[in-house]
């Protein structure tokens, strides 16, 4: 009667025990605000260009065969193809991490018990009586161990789930990255071409500038100047000629650029330098902002991160839970390995264990409140990630809106410019204007034609942006 109450209040306090064992602190979570505007402020289209592919985007062949060689031969996409397999390998871990493990083991040794032991007294007497006395002094086993963690609380499987939902975001890591490179390789293009004609505008200048100076020259000889205008127009040359020396420097490291975004050591790049002025952008039709959470990988990516770390946080509620676990050994063991056939030598074992934090909790609770955490952190990346893509859209829309009207003012601003220079040239011949109205002429009409390129670069730079911020090149 005794035995069996003590047994009783053994199971009340063992069950009061696991009860408080389990219970977990309270957290609070935040839940996600994935809202966008209905349309952006410069566009109520609902046809979107991140849908159209980046070789019938981008329709130059040299930078389409560019791209193609980057997607091959970037070291960092590389590198994160790698990351892709790491992390598939670590949901292949946390798979096998609940399921049953079967190790199949064999072993021998040779033991030298103590004298004054128990086991070295044993030695003794078999020493004295030779004839009782085994062939062999060891122990030699051979069988197979098993080992199972029950997963009661999904505390393995949400593991694994965490594991693969952080798969998946790295894939939509290098589905960004694939987004980037395409477009700083064509940004870097559009530059090169801007830089070329950058290069020829200066030359062209450079040689007017020679024939003017000449003019200045034969004035000077006929005393109708002075030294000085040559003088002015013999540094207005130099300087001229002092750019171009930038712009090719320009030019070799935004080849070296694309050859290393390429994956190649430097060679010449290969560009319609001549089609530069021609190219028009194409009407651009972005969409919807909601699009933008199926578009963008950053974006994806952001909300995979938040789902492993809401996962997280049951994984780490699952630890203040009791662990369950069964083990079992099936096998021989005996002293002499001729032994070890015999059904005598058969050795077993079952056994079951019950696991539960009670007291010092405090590693464990911290890891709950550092997953929750992490998983509020997550709710306002993912939220950032939304309305940093919605801001860009609208900029880069807006820019290329600005730009195209900046490019037409500047265009003519340059003609009025070309057309000044001429009749400047003519004014100086007749003596009808002095040399400085010629030399600020020519100087602004240079600076004018280098603004009118260096817009159609930020002109082709916003085409390239816009299709960057849409979410476009990576599909």
């Amino acid at each position: 009667m005794i035995k069996n109450k003590i047994n009783k209040y053994s199971l009340l306090i063992g069950i009061i025990l696991l009860m408080m064992a389990c219970k977990t602190p309270a957290i609070t979570g935040k839940q996600a605000n994935s809202s966008t505007p209905a349309v952006y402020t410069h566009s109520q289209d609902t046809v979107n260009v991140a849908n159209i592919k980046w070789a019938s985007y981008f329709k130059d062949p040299y930078l389409v065969a560019l791209i193609d060689t980057a997607l091959q031969n970037n070291q960092e996409l590389n590198i994160t193809l790698q990351e892709i397999e790491i992390s598939k390998n670590e949901v292949m871990a946390r798979k096998g991490e609940y399921l049953p493990f079967l190790n199949l083991g064999a072993g021998a040794a040779r033991v030298k018990e103590g004298k004054y032991t128990w086991n070295g007294l044993s030695e003794e007497d078999l020493k004295t009586n030779p004839d009782k006395a085994p062939k062999y002094f060891g122990d030699f086993m051979a069988g197979a161990n098993f080992s199972w963690e029950l997963d009661v609380w999904k505390k393995l499987h949400n593991a694994k789930k965490a594991a693969a939902i952080r798969y998946l975001s790295t894939v939509e890591g290098k589905n960004f990255l694939v987004t980037n490179l395409i477009a700083e390789i064509a940004s870097s293009y559009y530059e090169l071409m801007g830089l070329d004609n950058l290069l020829l505008i200066v030359q062209q200048n450079i040689e007017l500038q020679k024939n003017a100076l000449q003019l200045v020259k034969l004035e000077k000889e006929a005393a109708k100047v002075t030294q000085l205008a040559v003088n002015r127009f013999e540094a207005q040359l130099l300087n001229t000629q002092n750019l171009q020396y930038e712009i090719q420097q320009k030019i070799v490291e935004a080849e070296n650029k694309i050859n290393f975004l390429t994956g190649r050591y430097p060679k010449h790049i290969p560009r319609n330098t001549a089609d530069f002025n021609n190219l028009i952008n194409d009407p651009i039709f972005a969409g919807v902002p909601s699009q933008l959470l199926a578009n963008r990988p950053d974006i994806r990516q952001a909300e995979l991160e938040l789902a492993a770390a809401k996962v997280d946080v049951a994984v780490a509620k699952a630890n203040f839970y009791p662990s369950v676990s069964l083990k079992a050994g099936l096998g021989f063991q005996a002293y002499n390995p001729l032994y070890l056939i015999r059904p005598e030598s058969i050795l077993y074992n079952l056994g079951g264990e019950l696991v539960a934090p009670l007291i010092n909790k405090n590693a464990i609770k911290a890891s709950y409140f550092t997953a929750n955490a992490k998983q509020i952190q997550s709710v306002y990346h993912f939220e950032q990630s939304i309305l940093n893509a919605h801001i860009e859209v609208v900029n880069q829309l807006s820019s290329m809106e600005n730009f195209t009207r900046s490019y037409e003012t500047k265009a003519r601003e340059v003609d009025i410019l070309t057309q000044s220079v001429v009749i400047s040239n003519n004014l100086f011949r007749s003596a009808r204007a002095d040399y400085i109205e010629v030399l600020s002429t020519q100087r602004e009409a240079l600076d004018s034609k280098i603004e009118l390129i260096e817009i159609k670069m930020k002109q082709l730079e916003a085409k390239v942006n816009i299709y960057k911020a849409l979410g476009g090149g990576w599909n």
